[in-house]
């Protein structure tokens, strides 16, 4: 079984290569090629996550060469884990962007980027999971990132570009810093292979230690856009198509929180850091959903709940117990899939109404039942109401957090009761006003009112305006005063893959007992350390 460890890299980059070579003609098998690879992908990530939960932690040295000189991919319960929920999702939304695709027949790209992109993207997402060593983290955070600055950027618009550029600039000098922590690492302890430092950095000076520690804790944040460092993220993710917005808020911000998992279990154990730790999950949790109270633009308001529930998942790492560790992972897991699904419902609504903001929405629910059935349920899910995953999730930390019994504990239970309610609100003003209310009345006219007509019926109506086409924040808004009135039939493929991914979410519920016994024993294992290290070291 350990030669499978390497293939959720190696394939999606040979299939990267293969789509590249074929050329921009055969725009029908660049979709087979991708929907193949990544179908191959999902099985052998579910065949790893057994086989790591039946006989531990699988490791191989490429090349056959050992610790410290070989590159070594690792496959234990909780890579094996968030590699199969990453897996589904993303195929879910490539079968989403298909859709897209093939309903606005695009051919004004040169050549067909978006899937050489996208299967880099799913490579370096893998390899992140799947690191032994602090310069293969690193190299797959270079590959998820240099596919991703492609996928923000594809149109070319002036507000993607913009975007993009923030992006850019944020994530080169994260890059940065994470180049800084592993020279500071490598001259303190001789190496940079994961499982070797678990040992050696024991020995090494406390002051240095704690430079390091910090140094990675920074880069990782960053990557996981936790306050204060999150700012980019809701200037960033919505001015990206709706299926790239809904892979980078699902599954990205998720690499950034798993590194920081196994660098406070496997690296830096003991917790020296839990007070840091417990503040940043408080003020995440409270200024990202106090930013989303504030969003009139779905797109946007769905970054500031993103940033608000990556606290939760620091929460369980602060505790540093298994229980808060096992509860964080379940969190991760479904909030990877309720985040990608709620992103890829705005995009439903964007393409049928033309735009994401709320005040120029309404009556979803009498036009569009099935779309407003699709939104409910993953809203609900991410509010936590019973008995969804995301109330189960919740309900784990909140119990880890009451074990504890610590005063700075039960602030956090409070913060994460008062974030819980606000997201509900949250959740609901966007019902009322997207879904429940009468269309709203036409504004003064700045820009165009649009109406519907027999003729345009099937197809999608571009505001138009100074602004252009995608509006002042280039994220689907109308310009100033234009009132959306018309509607276009949504593909049955986005719909369908819409549909998957809100199953999905709801197959959570309803194995929510081997989900969290897997995550239970996936922290035990972390906690202990040396199922890890023996798989790598005494292979």
């Amino acid at each position: 079984m350990n030669a499978l460890v390497p293939l959720p890299v190696v394939l999606p980059l040979t299939a990267c290569g293969l789509s590249l070579f074929i050329g921009p003609r055969l725009r029908a098998l660049h979709r087979l090629i991708s929907i193949a690879v990544l179908t191959i992908v999902l099985a052998i990530d579910v065949i790893l996550l057994f086989e790591a939960d039946r006989s531990g932690p699988l490791a191989v040295h490429l090349g056959d060469f050992a610790p410290p000189l070989g590159v070594t991919l690792v496959a234990d319960r909780l890579s094996a884990l968030m590699l199969t929920v990453s897996g589904a999702v993303t195929l879910i939304v490539l079968i989403y962007a298909l859709g897209q695709d093939m309903a606005d027949r695009e051919e004004r790209a040169p050549i067909p980027v978006f899937h050489p992109a996208y299967l880099v993207l799913v490579a370096g997402v893998s390899c992140t999971f799947l690191a032994g060593d602090l310069v293969n983290l690193y190299v797959g955070f270079e590959i998820m990132l240099m596919a991703s600055f492609v996928l923000l950027t594809v149109g070319g618009t002036e507000p993607r570009l913009r975007a993009g550029s923030t992006y850019v600039v944020v994530s080169l000098v994260s890059s940065l810093v994470f180049l800084a922590a592993i020279a500071v690492a490598y001259a303190a302890a001789g190496t940079v292979n994961f499982a070797q430092l678990s040992v050696r950095l024991a020995e090494v000076p406390e002051g240095v230690r704690m430079l390091i520690e910090v140094l990675l804790l920074t880069v990782f944040g960053v990557k996981a856009a936790v306050f204060p460092v999150a700012a980019w993220l809701p200037d960033s993710y919505p001015t990206a198509p709706a299926p790239i917005t809904a892979v980078f808020a699902g599954l990205l911000t998720k690499v950034g929180v798993y590194s920081m998992i196994r660098a406070e279990t496997l690296l830096f154990p003991g917790n020296h850091l839990t007070l840091v730790l417990m503040a940043i999950a408080f003020a995440s949790m409270l200024v990202g959903i106090l930013g989303a109270v504030a969003q009139t633009d779905l797109k946007r308001l769905l970054s500031f709940t993103l940033v608000s529930h990556i606290g939760f998942m620091l929460f369980g790492l602060a505790l540093g117990t298994r229980e808060g560790i096992g509860g964080a992972i379940v969190y991760t897991a479904h909030h990877i899939t309720v985040q990608t699904t709620l992103f890829l419902a705005a995009g439903l609504l964007e393409r049928r109404y033309g735009t994401t903001e709320l005040t120029r929405l309404g009556g979803a629910a009498r036009t569009a039942p099935l779309l407003a059935v699709l939104w409910f349920i993953p809203a609900m899910n991410l509010a936590g109401i019973p008995p969804l995953s995301g109330f189960l999730g919740k309900l784990g930390l909140m119990r880890a957090g009451a074990a504890d019994g610590g005063a700075v504990a039960y602030v956090l239970l409070g913060a994460i009761a008062v974030t819980s309610v606000l997201t509900l609100y949250v959740m609901a003003k966007v019902w009322n006003l997207a879904f429940w209310r009468a269309e709203p009345a036409p504004l003064p006219a700045e820009g165009v009112v649009l109406e519907d007509t027999e003729e345009d019926e099937e197809r999608p109506h571009i505001p138009i305006g100074p602004a252009g086409p995608t509006g002042p924040a280039g994220s689907g808004a109308t310009p100033t005063g234009a009132c959306i009135r018309t509607t276009s039939r949504v593909p049955l493929i986005m719909t369908s893959a819409t549909a998957g991914a809100v199953a999905l979410g709801l197959a959570y519920t309803l194995l929510a007992t081997p989900l969290t016994a897997v995550a239970d024993r996936a922290a035990g294992e972390l906690l202990a350390r040396s199922p890890y290290i023996e798989a790598v070291l005494n292979p």
